[in-house]
């Protein structure tokens, strides 16, 4: 009994280490690398975006929005069902950790198509147009590369 609760002391301590670093300013290893596309909208005059470059970024933004919502859809569904699964008197472990995998299977999905979409967006700025994005963003207190 003793050892479970260190086992379970040991292991909020390390979540909370992992919550404490990842509020901890400047700890994000891709700030700065990024321009969300908030940005690159909202100062398309000062960056001088093209047509062209508006619409892949529109397309983009549009392709991963619609994948979003399929997913989040999907990823509700799976938190829910992995509630009802821990919830029970008796929890079925491997069926508690099938559906946790299941859970985390779509929130990569989820996290994959944000960088995708980052990735996206940083490409079709050219480095002068990136480097102004930074400076804005760096302006505005958003993400200090």
């Amino acid at each position: 009994m003793r050892a479970k609760v260190v086992a379970a002391i040991a292991a909020i301590g390390i979540a909370g280490l992992a919550l404490a670093r990842a509020d901890a300013p400047n700890q994000d290893p891709l700030a700065g690398a990024f321009i969300p596309p908030e940005i690159v909208m909202s100062h398309q005059q000062e960056l001088n975006i093209s047509d062209q470059q508006r619409d892949a970024i529109v397309a983009d933004v549009q392709s991963a929005q619609q994948h979003f919502t399929a997913v989040q859809w999907q990823l509700s569904a799976a938190t829910e069902k992995l509630a009802s699964i821990v919830k029970a008197p008796h929890v079925d472990e491997a069926n508690a950790l099938a559906q946790l995998d299941d859970v985390l299977h779509l929130e990569r999905d989820i996290k994959r198509t944000q960088l995708r979409l980052m990735i996206q967006v940083k490409n079709e700025l050219t480095p002068d147009q990136q480097a102004k994005a930074l400076e804005l963003m760096r302006a505005q207190g958003h993400g200090q590369p």
